[in-house]
Protein backbone atom coordinates (compact mmCIF):
# COMPACT_ATOMS: atom_id res chain seq x y z
CA UNK A 1 0.00 0.00 0.00
CA UNK A 2 1.24 3.52 -0.93
CA UNK A 3 -0.84 6.43 0.12
CA UNK A 4 -2.19 8.52 -2.86
CA UNK A 5 -2.79 11.74 -0.93
CA UNK A 6 -1.04 13.99 1.68
CA UNK A 7 -3.69 16.45 3.85
CA UNK A 8 -1.13 19.27 5.49
CA UNK A 9 -2.85 20.88 7.99
CA UNK A 10 -0.44 23.88 7.92
CA UNK A 11 -2.46 25.33 10.81
CA UNK A 12 -5.42 25.29 13.01
CA UNK A 13 -5.42 28.83 13.45
CA UNK A 14 -8.94 30.24 11.86
CA UNK A 15 -10.47 33.61 11.73
CA UNK A 16 -14.07 31.67 11.21
CA UNK A 17 -15.66 29.71 14.37
CA UNK A 18 -18.01 27.66 12.58
CA UNK A 19 -20.18 24.83 14.50
CA UNK A 20 -19.27 21.49 12.42
CA UNK A 21 -15.38 22.50 12.34
CA UNK A 22 -13.41 18.75 11.91
CA UNK A 23 -10.48 20.47 13.67
CA UNK A 24 -10.22 18.51 16.98
CA UNK A 25 -11.73 20.10 20.04
CA UNK A 26 -7.71 20.62 21.54
CA UNK A 27 -6.01 22.62 18.76
CA UNK A 28 -2.73 23.16 17.58
CA UNK A 29 -1.24 27.05 18.77
CA UNK A 30 0.45 29.03 16.25
CA UNK A 31 3.51 28.30 18.50
CA UNK A 32 3.82 24.44 18.04
CA UNK A 33 3.35 25.19 13.92
CA UNK A 34 6.37 23.49 12.29
CA UNK A 35 8.50 25.04 9.73
CA UNK A 36 8.49 26.03 6.23
CA UNK A 37 12.08 23.97 5.38
CA UNK A 38 9.97 21.07 7.49
CA UNK A 39 7.18 21.08 5.38
CA UNK A 40 9.45 20.94 2.18
CA UNK A 41 11.12 18.24 3.30
CA UNK A 42 8.15 16.54 4.10
CA UNK A 43 6.99 17.21 0.73
CA UNK A 44 10.24 15.56 -1.07
CA UNK A 45 9.77 12.37 1.11
CA UNK A 46 6.01 12.18 0.25
CA UNK A 47 6.60 12.07 -3.36
CA UNK A 48 9.18 9.59 -2.83
CA UNK A 49 7.11 7.42 -1.32
CA UNK A 50 3.96 7.83 -3.87
CA UNK A 51 1.86 10.49 -2.92
CA UNK A 52 0.31 12.67 -6.24
CA UNK A 53 -1.71 15.24 -4.40
CA UNK A 54 -0.82 17.27 -1.93
CA UNK A 55 -4.09 19.21 0.34
CA UNK A 56 -3.18 22.54 2.17
CA UNK A 57 -5.78 22.99 4.49
CA UNK A 58 -6.39 24.29 8.50
CA UNK A 59 -7.68 26.21 10.21
CA UNK A 60 -7.37 28.57 7.61
CA UNK A 61 -3.95 28.05 5.59
CA UNK A 62 -4.36 31.54 4.21
CA UNK A 63 -3.07 32.33 7.47
CA UNK A 64 0.42 30.88 7.39
CA UNK A 65 2.49 34.14 5.62
CA UNK A 66 4.51 31.42 4.08
CA UNK A 67 1.69 29.74 2.00
CA UNK A 68 3.94 30.74 -1.43
CA UNK A 69 6.70 28.52 -0.44
CA UNK A 70 4.51 25.97 0.94
CA UNK A 71 3.11 26.04 -2.26
CA UNK A 72 6.44 26.41 -4.13
CA UNK A 73 8.11 23.15 -2.27
CA UNK A 74 5.08 21.20 -3.39
CA UNK A 75 5.84 21.82 -7.14
CA UNK A 76 8.88 21.04 -6.61
CA UNK A 77 7.92 17.91 -5.73
CA UNK A 78 5.79 17.62 -8.85
CA UNK A 79 2.62 17.09 -6.61
CA UNK A 80 -0.92 18.45 -7.57
CA UNK A 81 -1.42 21.28 -5.03
CA UNK A 82 -5.17 21.66 -4.02
CA UNK A 83 -6.03 24.70 -1.25
CA UNK A 84 -8.81 24.18 0.72
CA UNK A 85 -9.84 27.41 2.16
CA UNK A 86 -12.24 30.00 3.33
CA UNK A 87 -11.06 32.59 1.58
CA UNK A 88 -10.17 34.84 4.12
CA UNK A 89 -7.15 36.47 3.90
CA UNK A 90 -6.98 35.56 -0.17
CA UNK A 91 -6.81 39.21 -1.42
CA UNK A 92 -6.50 39.06 -5.98
CA UNK A 93 -2.91 40.08 -5.46
CA UNK A 94 -1.83 37.12 -2.86
CA UNK A 95 -3.98 34.97 -5.45
CA UNK A 96 -2.03 35.64 -8.34
CA UNK A 97 1.11 34.92 -6.11
CA UNK A 98 -0.08 31.30 -5.14
CA UNK A 99 -0.84 30.35 -8.99
CA UNK A 100 2.29 31.67 -9.89
CA UNK A 101 3.74 29.38 -7.24
CA UNK A 102 2.45 26.69 -8.75
CA UNK A 103 -1.13 26.21 -7.54
CA UNK A 104 -3.49 23.99 -9.36
CA UNK A 105 -7.20 23.85 -7.68
CA UNK A 106 -8.86 25.80 -5.53
CA UNK A 107 -11.59 24.67 -3.08
CA UNK A 108 -13.89 27.53 -1.70
CA UNK A 109 -16.08 26.39 1.29
CA UNK A 110 -19.62 27.64 1.38
CA UNK A 111 -21.79 27.63 4.75
CA UNK A 112 -25.55 28.55 2.78
CA UNK A 113 -26.76 30.70 -0.08
CA UNK A 114 -28.01 33.37 2.29
CA UNK A 115 -25.93 35.38 3.60
CA UNK A 116 -27.44 36.09 7.55
CA UNK A 117 -27.68 32.03 8.08
CA UNK A 118 -24.28 31.59 6.64
CA UNK A 119 -22.53 34.10 8.64
CA UNK A 120 -24.39 32.57 11.57
CA UNK A 121 -23.03 29.14 11.23
CA UNK A 122 -19.57 29.88 10.48
CA UNK A 123 -19.47 32.39 13.40
CA UNK A 124 -18.26 35.51 11.48
CA UNK A 125 -19.60 38.06 8.96
CA UNK A 126 -17.91 36.64 5.74
CA UNK A 127 -20.45 35.43 3.07
CA UNK A 128 -20.30 38.76 0.74
CA UNK A 129 -16.51 38.42 0.81
CA UNK A 130 -16.66 34.75 -0.17
CA UNK A 131 -19.06 35.92 -2.98
CA UNK A 132 -16.30 38.32 -4.10
CA UNK A 133 -13.11 35.90 -3.83
CA UNK A 134 -15.18 33.04 -5.91
CA UNK A 135 -15.29 36.06 -8.60
CA UNK A 136 -11.59 36.89 -8.62
CA UNK A 137 -11.07 32.48 -8.65
CA UNK A 138 -13.30 32.25 -11.68
CA UNK A 139 -11.30 34.77 -13.77
CA UNK A 140 -8.19 33.04 -13.20
CA UNK A 141 -6.81 29.46 -15.04
CA UNK A 142 -7.03 27.50 -12.43
CA UNK A 143 -9.59 24.60 -10.93
CA UNK A 144 -12.61 25.76 -8.99
CA UNK A 145 -14.85 24.14 -6.64
CA UNK A 146 -17.39 25.19 -4.51
CA UNK A 147 -17.31 23.11 -1.00
CA UNK A 148 -21.07 23.48 0.39
CA UNK A 149 -21.32 21.85 3.88
CA UNK A 150 -25.02 20.71 4.51
CA UNK A 151 -27.20 19.89 7.42
CA UNK A 152 -30.86 20.37 9.16
CA UNK A 153 -30.47 24.00 9.44
CA UNK A 154 -29.62 24.55 5.63
CA UNK A 155 -30.74 21.48 3.81
CA UNK A 156 -34.12 22.88 3.05
CA UNK A 157 -32.13 25.54 0.79
CA UNK A 158 -30.29 22.45 -1.51
CA UNK A 159 -31.52 23.98 -4.70
CA UNK A 160 -30.57 27.76 -3.72
CA UNK A 161 -27.17 26.34 -2.90
CA UNK A 162 -26.46 24.77 -5.98
CA UNK A 163 -27.93 27.64 -7.66
CA UNK A 164 -25.14 30.01 -5.89
CA UNK A 165 -22.74 27.38 -7.07
CA UNK A 166 -23.62 27.74 -10.99
CA UNK A 167 -23.44 31.05 -10.70
CA UNK A 168 -20.00 30.97 -9.62
CA UNK A 169 -18.90 29.45 -12.35
CA UNK A 170 -17.83 26.54 -10.25
CA UNK A 171 -16.23 23.77 -11.97
CA UNK A 172 -17.49 21.10 -9.00
CA UNK A 173 -20.06 21.56 -6.67
CA UNK A 174 -19.08 18.89 -3.04
CA UNK A 175 -22.35 18.67 -0.88
CA UNK A 176 -20.71 17.29 1.63
CA UNK A 177 -23.55 16.81 4.82
CA UNK A 178 -21.52 17.26 8.44
CA UNK A 179 -19.71 14.56 9.55
CA UNK A 180 -19.82 14.19 13.29
CA UNK A 181 -16.41 14.56 14.88
CA UNK A 182 -14.44 17.45 16.26
CA UNK A 183 -16.86 20.69 17.17
CA UNK A 184 -19.69 18.73 15.23
CA UNK A 185 -20.41 16.23 17.78
CA UNK A 186 -21.12 19.12 20.18
CA UNK A 187 -23.72 20.88 17.68
CA UNK A 188 -24.98 17.56 16.66
CA UNK A 189 -28.69 17.98 18.02
CA UNK A 190 -28.82 21.05 15.85
CA UNK A 191 -26.72 19.18 12.44
CA UNK A 192 -28.09 16.16 11.98
CA UNK A 193 -30.90 16.34 9.16
CA UNK A 194 -34.06 14.70 9.87
CA UNK A 195 -34.76 11.30 7.38
CA UNK A 196 -36.80 13.27 5.44
CA UNK A 197 -35.10 15.89 5.25
CA UNK A 198 -32.27 13.34 3.31
CA UNK A 199 -34.48 11.74 1.22
CA UNK A 200 -35.60 15.08 -0.44
CA UNK A 201 -31.53 15.60 -0.60
CA UNK A 202 -30.73 12.75 -1.94
CA UNK A 203 -33.66 13.07 -5.02
CA UNK A 204 -32.66 16.65 -5.35
CA UNK A 205 -28.96 15.75 -5.69
CA UNK A 206 -29.64 13.28 -8.28
CA UNK A 207 -31.77 15.87 -10.66
CA UNK A 208 -29.22 18.40 -10.72
CA UNK A 209 -26.70 15.61 -11.38
CA UNK A 210 -28.24 15.01 -14.34
CA UNK A 211 -29.25 18.33 -15.17
CA UNK A 212 -25.98 19.82 -15.32
CA UNK A 213 -24.05 16.79 -16.55
CA UNK A 214 -21.28 17.96 -18.25
CA UNK A 215 -21.19 21.58 -17.09
CA UNK A 216 -20.40 20.71 -13.04
CA UNK A 217 -19.83 18.05 -11.49
CA UNK A 218 -21.97 17.68 -8.25
CA UNK A 219 -20.14 14.97 -5.71
CA UNK A 220 -22.52 13.78 -2.91
CA UNK A 221 -21.64 13.11 0.88
CA UNK A 222 -24.04 11.50 2.70
CA UNK A 223 -24.38 11.31 6.61
CA UNK A 224 -23.00 8.40 8.32
CA UNK A 225 -25.86 8.10 10.43
CA UNK A 226 -28.93 7.02 7.74
CA UNK A 227 -26.09 4.52 6.35
CA UNK A 228 -26.88 0.71 6.54
CA UNK A 229 -23.69 0.24 6.38
CA UNK A 230 -20.46 2.00 7.08
CA UNK A 231 -18.16 3.40 4.96
CA UNK A 232 -14.42 2.90 4.69
CA UNK A 233 -13.76 6.10 6.90
CA UNK A 234 -10.86 8.28 4.42
CA UNK A 235 -10.50 4.71 2.28
CA UNK A 236 -9.38 2.56 5.30
CA UNK A 237 -7.60 3.26 8.50
CA UNK A 238 -3.27 4.11 6.86
CA UNK A 239 -4.12 2.73 3.40
CA UNK A 240 -5.14 5.22 1.08
CA UNK A 241 -3.61 8.54 3.05
CA UNK A 242 -2.07 10.65 5.58
CA UNK A 243 -2.66 13.42 7.34
CA UNK A 244 -0.17 15.91 8.86
CA UNK A 245 -1.04 18.45 11.51
CA UNK A 246 -0.15 21.64 12.27
CA UNK A 247 2.73 20.35 15.12
CA UNK A 248 3.82 17.89 12.50
CA UNK A 249 2.23 14.40 13.85
CA UNK A 250 1.22 12.16 11.20
CA UNK A 251 -2.59 10.58 11.22
CA UNK A 252 -4.58 8.29 9.24
CA UNK A 253 -7.90 10.75 9.44
CA UNK A 254 -8.35 14.05 10.86
CA UNK A 255 -9.95 13.22 14.26
CA UNK A 256 -7.48 10.06 15.45
CA UNK A 257 -5.67 12.31 17.51
CA UNK A 258 -9.20 11.44 19.96
CA UNK A 259 -8.28 7.77 20.28
CA UNK A 260 -6.24 6.75 23.67
CA UNK A 261 -3.52 4.72 24.00
CA UNK A 262 -1.54 5.59 20.42
CA UNK A 263 1.14 6.98 20.03
CA UNK A 264 1.37 9.10 16.99
CA UNK A 265 4.76 9.62 15.02
CA UNK A 266 6.13 13.28 14.62
CA UNK A 267 7.88 14.09 11.32
CA UNK A 268 10.76 15.77 13.20
CA UNK A 269 11.71 12.72 14.54
CA UNK A 270 11.02 10.03 11.84
CA UNK A 271 10.44 9.87 7.71
CA UNK A 272 7.30 9.72 7.11
CA UNK A 273 7.73 6.22 4.85
CA UNK A 274 9.12 5.14 8.39
CA UNK A 275 5.71 6.26 10.02
CA UNK A 276 3.57 5.13 7.00
CA UNK A 277 5.36 1.55 6.89
CA UNK A 278 6.37 0.83 10.43
CA UNK A 279 4.68 2.94 13.04
CA UNK A 280 2.03 1.11 15.51
CA UNK A 281 -0.54 3.73 15.30
CA UNK A 282 -0.62 3.45 11.69
CA UNK A 283 -0.53 -0.76 11.67
CA UNK A 284 -2.80 -0.76 14.58
CA UNK A 285 -6.24 -1.24 12.48
CA UNK A 286 -4.80 -2.21 9.40
CA UNK A 287 -5.23 -6.17 8.46
CA UNK A 288 -8.37 -7.88 10.21
CA UNK A 289 -6.13 -9.36 13.33
CA UNK A 290 -8.02 -6.35 15.55
CA UNK A 291 -11.56 -6.84 14.05
CA UNK A 292 -14.52 -8.39 16.32
CA UNK A 293 -17.10 -10.30 15.40
CA UNK A 294 -19.24 -9.47 13.18
CA UNK A 295 -16.76 -7.53 11.13
CA UNK A 296 -14.05 -10.73 11.39
CA UNK A 297 -16.31 -12.72 9.38
CA UNK A 298 -18.30 -9.80 7.49
CA UNK A 299 -18.38 -10.50 3.55
CA UNK A 300 -18.10 -6.63 3.70
CA UNK A 301 -15.02 -5.77 5.55
CA UNK A 302 -12.78 -5.66 2.82
CA UNK A 303 -14.82 -3.00 1.67
CA UNK A 304 -15.37 -1.09 4.75
CA UNK A 305 -12.00 -2.03 6.66
CA UNK A 306 -14.99 -2.09 9.95
CA UNK A 307 -16.02 1.72 9.31
CA UNK A 308 -14.95 4.57 11.22
CA UNK A 309 -12.50 4.05 14.24
CA UNK A 310 -13.02 7.16 15.36
CA UNK A 311 -17.22 7.21 15.33
CA UNK A 312 -16.90 3.71 16.93
CA UNK A 313 -14.90 5.59 19.87
CA UNK A 314 -17.38 8.91 20.23
CA UNK A 315 -20.33 6.51 19.98
CA UNK A 316 -19.18 2.99 21.44
CA UNK A 317 -16.39 3.92 23.59
CA UNK A 318 -14.39 1.99 22.21
CA UNK A 319 -12.67 2.61 19.14
CA UNK A 320 -11.90 -1.05 18.03
CA UNK A 321 -15.61 -1.45 18.16
CA UNK A 322 -17.48 -2.06 15.01
CA UNK A 323 -18.93 1.06 13.50
CA UNK A 324 -21.90 1.99 15.14
CA UNK A 325 -23.50 3.13 11.71
CA UNK A 326 -23.56 -0.71 10.49
CA UNK A 327 -26.66 -2.41 10.79
CA UNK A 328 -25.13 -5.41 11.83
CA UNK A 329 -23.17 -3.96 15.12
CA UNK A 330 -24.20 -4.48 18.50
CA UNK A 331 -23.94 -0.97 19.50
CA UNK A 332 -26.72 0.39 16.26
CA UNK A 333 -29.08 1.05 18.94
CA UNK A 334 -26.88 4.14 19.96
CA UNK A 335 -27.34 5.18 17.00
CA UNK A 336 -31.21 4.63 16.36
CA UNK A 337 -31.57 6.80 19.38
CA UNK A 338 -29.38 9.71 17.85
CA UNK A 339 -31.21 9.19 14.84
CA UNK A 340 -34.70 9.39 17.08
CA UNK A 341 -34.04 12.10 18.53
CA UNK A 342 -33.28 14.24 15.33
CA UNK A 343 -36.47 13.14 14.15
CA UNK A 344 -39.04 14.33 16.60
CA UNK A 345 -39.62 18.01 16.96
CA UNK A 346 -37.07 20.40 17.51
CA UNK A 347 -35.58 21.52 20.71
CA UNK A 348 -34.19 25.19 21.21
CA UNK A 349 -30.19 25.32 21.78
CA UNK A 350 -27.31 27.51 21.59
CA UNK A 351 -24.20 26.62 18.76
CA UNK A 352 -21.56 26.01 20.31
CA UNK A 353 -18.59 27.83 18.60
CA UNK A 354 -15.14 26.73 17.15
CA UNK A 355 -12.98 28.17 19.67
CA UNK A 356 -9.47 29.58 17.70
CA UNK A 357 -6.33 27.78 19.70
Amino acid sequence: MRPQALIAEITHRCPLHCVYCSNPLAMRPRGAEIATDVWARVFREAAALGVLHLHLTGGEPALRTDLEDLIRAGRASQLYINLITSGIGLTERRLDALIDAGLDHLQLSFQDACEAPANEYAGAAVHTRKLALAAIVRARQIAFTVNAVVHRQNLDRLDAIVEMAEQLGADRLEIANVQYYGWAIENRARLLPTRRQLEDCVAKVRAHQQRLAGRMRIDFVPPDYYARYPKACMGGWGRSLMLIDPAGFVLPCHAAGVIPGLAFENVESRPIAWIWEKSDAFQHFRGEDWMPDPCRTCDRRQEDFGGCRCQALLLAGDAAATDPVCSLSPHRKLVDAVIERANAPARDASWVYRIDP
